[in-house]
């Protein structure tokens, strides 16, 4: 029914005019979930599983360093409430990512990469020192950086945009030259630190990224023979430390020096091993309120899991993190150029090969390494490095989809 002053009214007398309440929302889902919009296009089983694995990842820290806090007559949830706040900015960037075009990232590779350099050259000459490696910088407030975190996504980026300058032709000698002075930087100042960890995860990722550019087999062959004789070469030089050296070979003997390098495998394949099939219940771990495992709440989360969640909580992260390497794989799969396949690939090596090492090591089949667990261990510069790189793999997909 339609009033003197052009308002439409309904069988009650309530107003219906347009625009005020009636319409608003109704177009803001449309708007939300429009051909076009960001939502639309995301791939939210990977944002699901991501969000599950920082959330568990949040308990089991919050787990691992309650009961030191407690002894030390601290605040129990201090850890807890820095994980929350760096999972929560992280989840931020990686939509602020997602919402930018592949090709924007594009440009800002170079700009990126050029920062990390500048702040692993940084950590070198302020950085802090803990457990003999120079690989933070202290911040107020009690907050740190760790540069070498975002080397991963310096390379990943770096390699993308070397390998796809030529469209349709196979990158050659030239972008292979170019590709290692690109990697060469970020590795040098990492194993420098040293992070032999990381150094080890931008190796993998550097070949991985120069099988799948689509280089001619015989310069890859070449490249494999010079690498071998590097590796001779620095053995003979005694380029590595005895501890880096004993770290890689106490997981082949793990009995022969249990007071030294063998202990952290011990104990961490005792506290896996007491979980049994479901755990002894989160915050119930009595080799985590013991403090038996070093490093728990970071390099070792994966005992806490083991031994509070089981050997069915260990797998669901397993599974999870099985998850988010699929879903890279798929998006690289469904790139619409070699930029973003490039992209998806190197974060689902990195990612790979970082969980099997971190897993591996706590099980006894990897040495001890200073790797964290992919979106489950303490520290913001992991968090942001992890969350980031999801958010480059959504606005690949969202490319993708665009397109289609």
């Amino acid at each position: 029914m339609l009033g003197r002053s052009g308002i439409s009214y309904g069988p009650r007398g309530y107003s219906l005019r347009r625009g005020v309440f009636s319409g608003r929302p109704r177009s803001v889902l449309s708007r939300a979930f429009a051909p076009n919009s960001v939502l639309r296009h995301m791939d939210w089983l990977l944002v699901v599983v991501v969000c599950g694995l920082s959330a568990l990842g949040t308990l089991l820290v919050w787990s691992a360093t309650q009961p030191s806090l407690i002894a030390q007559g601290a605040d129990p949830r201090t850890y807890l409430k820095k994980q929350l706040v760096w999972v929560v900015i992280g989840l931020v960037l990686m939509f602020v990512v997602s919402v930018a075009d592949s090709r924007r990232l594009r440009g800002l590779i170079p700009a990126f990469y050029g920062l990390t350099v500048l702040a692993l050259l940084a950590v070198l000459a302020v950085g802090r020192n803990i457990n003999g490696a120079h690989a933070w910088i202290s911040l107020p407030g009690g907050f740190q950086v760790e540069p070498s975190e975002f080397a991963k996504l310096a390379l990943v980026g770096g390699l993308a945009v070397i390998f796809s300058q030529r469209r349709g032709a196979r990158p050659g000698v030239r972008a292979l030259l170019t590709a290692l002075v690109c990697a060469a930087p970020l590795i040098a100042l990492v194993v420098v630190e040293p992070a032999l960890g990381v150094a080890l995860v931008l190796v993998v990722v550097l070949a991985a990224m120069i099988l799948v550019s689509g280089m001619r087999l015989r310069i890859i062959a070449a490249l494999v023979a010079l690498v071998a004789a590097g590796a001779l070469m620095a053995r003979g030089l005694h380029l590595i430390k005895g501890y880096q050296a004993s770290r890689f070979t106490s997981f082949l003997h793990p009995n022969a020096n249990l007071a030294g390098a063998g202990y952290n495998a011990a104990q961490a394949k005792i506290a896996v091993g007491s979980g049994g099939m479901f755990g002894q219940g989160l915050f119930h771990g009595q080799l985590v309120a013991g403090n038996f495992v070093p490093a728990q709440q970071t390099d070792f989360i994966f005992t806490v899991a083991g031994e509070e969640l089981g050997f069915v909580g260990a797998i669901i992260i397993v599974f999870l993190l099985g998850v988010v390497i699929v879903r890279a794989l798929r998006i690289a799969a469904r790139a619409d150029d070699q930029f973003g396949m490039l992209i998806a690939v190197g974060i689902a090596v990195w990612f790979a090969f970082q969980s099997f090492v971190n897993i591996g090591m706590t099980i006894g089949i990897m040495p001890i390494t200073g790797l964290p667990l992919p979106f489950l261990s303490y520290g913001g510069s992991a968090v942001f490095a992890d969350m980031v790189a999801i958010g480059m793999l959504q606005s690949v997909h969202r490319h993708h989809s665009l397109f289609e």
